[in-house]
């Protein structure tokens, strides 16, 4: 695919995405509920291809479909998990979000951990390690666009170009309107995405049908693809962190304030089930099919763009496209979440007398600062962006502790909060700049045992917060009434 083509197909949807952007402006003032969440009037339609967006990244098209290219269908059974491990979450937690959201006005992730702990320390800790991990995780997003840029325009168009390009879009989606840009903008790229990958696998099975089946050619070819060939300790250090993910990644959390009542929830978990099972899917066929067509690829993430340049242009423009629009889409959520945990949980938690404007402004420009992060770590290069990205999730997940004893745990204190955060993110960071696999299991699973051990114990022998047990109930008692 020639350069001019590449740009052009960015161009037209850098014009779409920024038009809805743009309109999705309020007129008068706005707020930090406004410009964060919606002013939680995001409705049902919306808020379930938001959700969808912004957890199935690049990472999906490009990283999942190379995992595939390299251990066959275990990558589907790890996919899987995630996906019931998130439905399963969103129905238990969705609803205490949504309603602790409205009933105290919260606007972060992290300010619900600090209200229920009455402590802003516990806000400001978890923010941090948001920030520390999902740099890594929002970087990701631009590797993919830069592994697919360079390899389709066959070094025309630099990698480097196209992260560059990835983060030039991201900023402009959120800049102009936070959320509310973001969610629109978002539902116009999961659209994309769908359509997108539902007319590749169209395109090679009608290709494979030609052949023989695509059946038969993978049995015959490439039959240890089919085989499950992870060790235990693999599968669990892959997968734990993406089962919790639901509660884990703030950028996704944050999703959960936004819908605007009780139906609009129902519908964004049907419609993230329904949207997650087919692409996930589709994503592993085609790993498959890139096996048995590019065979010895030694970067298993070049798979997918290796693959568009055996399809008509105009099949991979769209996905071209697609991809780019999945990474810019996760990438946008990342980069206001933690723009608004940074003002919220951080500048908030040192300034107390900071107002609003000056918070949205801070919180904006953070944005900045933020983006020339994630581009400056994205030209690493590192290699198998799913290790990677369950690596930073890894980090995020030692939050599950302090989550839970928030919602469920009246005994659960901001000490016990802050050790098993601090205490857990540092095994995992040690671990991993180490490379240590203690006992053959990975950083996050030591992380988790850590973090839950401190925050129990901790807990035990510290004051518990005075709102803890009214906090807990009034959340039972809201979700009985409404739901």
């Amino acid at each position: 695919m020639s350069a001019s083509i590449l740009m052009f197909s960015i161009g037209i949807w850098f014009v779409a995405g920024s038009y809805i952007s743009y309109t999705s402006r309020m007129s008068g003032k706005v707020d930090l509920a406004e410009y964060f969440l919606g002013s939680r009037r995001i409705d049902g339609f919306i808020s379930a291809m938001t959700y969808s967006a912004t957890t199935y990244s690049a990472f999906m098209m490009v990283g999942l479909v190379g995992l595939t290219y390299r251990y066959g269908v275990a990558a589907l059974g790890f996919e899987l998990m995630y996906l019931v491990g998130t439905v399963f979450l969103l129905i238990l937690f969705a609803p205490r979000y949504w309603i602790a959201g409205k009933k105290y006005n919260l606007i972060s992730p992290s300010e619900l951990l600090s209200f229920r702990y009455e402590n802003k320390a516990v806000g400001a800790v978890n923010t941090m390690l948001c920030l520390v991990m999902l740099v890594p995780y929002a970087s990701v997003q631009l590797m993919g666009a830069g592994y697919l840029v360079e390899t389709l325009s066959d070094g025309a168009l630099s990698y480097t170009t196209g992260t560059i390009i990835a983060a030039i879009v991201t900023f402009v989606f959120c800049w102009w309107a936070g959320l509310r840009s973001v969610a629109r903008t978002d539902a116009l790229q999961a659209i994309i995405m769908f359509v997108a990958s539902i007319a590749l696998i169209g395109y090679l099975t009608s290709k494979f049908s030609d052949a023989g089946g695509f059946r038969q050619m993978l049995v015959a070819n490439k039959g240890e693809l089919l085989r499950i060939n992870w060790s235990p300790s693999f599968f669990i250090g892959l997968t734990l962190p993406w089962t919790f993910f639901a509660v884990t990644n703030p950028q996704v959390v944050q999703r959960l304030f936004i819908p605007k009542d009780r139906s609009s929830i129902r519908k964004m978990i049907l419609g993230f089930s329904y949207f997650g099972f087919v692409y996930t899917v589709i994503c592993c066929l085609l790993g498959l099919m890139a096996a048995l067509l590019i065979p010895g690829l030694s970067l298993p993430d070049n798979a997918m763009p290796m693959l568009l340049k055996r399809v008509p242009v105009s099949v991979s423009v769209i996905v071209f496209v697609s991809i780019l629009a999945a990474a810019v889409s996760t990438m946008n959520s990342i980069v206001l979440t933690l723009s608004n945990m940074f003002g919220r949980d951080l500048l908030k938690a040192l300034l107390p007398s900071i107002s609003e404007e000056s918070e949205l402004r801070a919180s904006k420009m953070i944005m900045i600062v933020i983006m020339i992060a994630c581009l400056l770590f994205a030209q690493l290069r590192l290699d198998l962006i799913v290790v990677l990205s369950s690596l930073a999730s890894g980090g995020l997940l030692v939050q599950l502790p302090a989550v839970l004893g928030a919602f469920f745990w009246k005994r659960a204190t901001a000490k016990g909060a802050m050790a098993s955060i601090l205490l857990g993110g540092l095994t995992v960071g040690y671990m991993s700049v180490t490379n240590l696999k203690f006992l053959g299991q990975w950083p996050a699973v030591w992380g988790l045992l850590v973090a839950a051990f401190s925050f129990i114990l901790v807990s035990l022998h510290t004051k518990v917060p005075d709102t803890a047990n009214q906090f807990i109930d009034e959340l039972k008692d809201e979700i009985s009434v409404r739901f």
